[in-house]
C-alpha cells in the first residue's frame, strides 16, 4: 500500500540529516498518513485542494463522456444512453449529480484514467461492467469509429483482457450481429467467441465456456430484471455458445 506522507517524510528527511533525517521523517509522515487516512497521491492531491479521486461510478462516466466526445460531437443519442445507465445503477439524486459531473469532465478529456483502471482490474466484474457500458455507449449514435474503438481496446489493455476477450466483448454490441450457427461458423469463429486460441488447454476452453455460458444465460439475465429484448439477446447467445463449443470440441478432440 502506498503511503505519500511516509515517502515525502523519509525524503526530505535523508535529504536533511541522511539516514537518521529519513528514518524520523518515515515515522513522522506515516503518522501524518494514519492521521489523514492517505492511502494514494490521489488522496493527498485532495487533501491539499487538488482535484478529488474519481469513485468507481464517477470513472465510468469520465469514459463514457470521452467516448461520447471522442469524434467532435455529443448527440442526443449519447445523452439519452448516460441516462440509461444512471437508471440501470438505481442511482440517488446526489449520484447522478456526480455522474453528470464526471461526464462532462470526460468529455474534456482532463481526467488521467490510467491508475483507476489498473486499480480496477482487481474487481474483474466490475471491470467488464465498465467495458460493457462502454460499447452500449459507442453504440448510442449508432456507429463505431477508429478513435472510439482505439479507446475501449486501451482501457481494456489497462483493466487486464486480451485482445481476444476485447474483440468478442465488442462482438457482443455489433448491430445485427448474425447468429453462430446461422453463418457457417468457421472455427476461428468459435475461438473468438469464446475468448480463447487455437493452443488453450481443453480445461480453460471449458472454464471459459461455463463462465460465458453463466454469464448469459437467459434465466439469469431474466432474474436482474433485464427486458424481453434483452433476455432474447441472451437466449441467441446461449445457443452461439453451445454451438461454438461444440465446435471447438469436435476439432480438438476433447469431451
Amino acid at each position: 500500500m502506498l503511503w505519500p506522507g511516509t515517502l515525502i517524510g523519509a525524503g526530505a528527511g535523508y535529504a536533511i540529516a541522511s539516514i537518521p533525517g529519513a528514518l524520523l521523517g518515515a515515522l513522522l509522515g506515516q503518522a501524518l498518513d494514519r492521521r489523514l487516512q492517505l492511502h494514494s497521491w490521489a488522496q493527498l492531491r485532495e487533501r491539499l485542494g487538488g482535484r478529488p479521486a474519481l469513485r468507481n461510478d464517477e470513472l465510468l462516466f469520465v469514459l463514457l463522456g470521452r467516448l461520447a466526445k471522442s469524434n467532435g460531437r455529443v448527440v442526443d443519442g449519447h445523452i439519452q444512453q448516460a441516462r440509461q445507465e444512471m437508471r440501470a445503477l438505481d442511482m440517488s439524486a446526489s449520484a447522478q449529480r456526480r455522474a453528470i459531473a464526471a461526464f462532462n469532465r470526460g468529455k474534456s478529456g482532463s481526467d488521467r484514467v490510467r491508475r483507476y483502471l489498473r486499480v480496477l482490474k482487481a474487481q474483474p466484474h466490475a471491470a467488464e461492467g465498465v467495458l460493457r457500458a462502454c460499447w452500449r455507449m459507442v453504440w448510442a449514435d449508432g456507429r463505431a469509429d477508429d478513435a472510439e474503438r482505439d479507446l475501449i481496446n486501451q482501457w481494456g489493455r489497462w483493466l487486464g483482457w486480451t485482445p481476444q476477450q476485447l474483440k468478442a466483448l465488442a462482438a457482443d454490441y455489433t448491430p445485427e450481429r448474425k447468429p453462430l450457427a446461422n453463418r457457417g461458423a468457421s472455427y476461428q469463429d468459435a475461438l473468438r467467441l469464446l475468448g480463447v486460441t487455437a493452443t488453450t488447454e481443453p480445461s480453460a476452453i471449458k472454464r471459459a465456456y461455463r463462465r460465458l455460458l453463466s454469464r448469459h444465460h437467459p434465466d439469469k439475465i431474466a432474474g436482474t430484471g433485464a427486458s424481453p429484448a434483452q433476455v432474447r439477446e441472451a437466449t441467441e447467445r446461449t445457443r452461439e455458445l453451445h454451438s461454438a463449443y461444440a465446435l471447438i470440441r469436435e476439432r480438438r478432440d476433447f469431451r
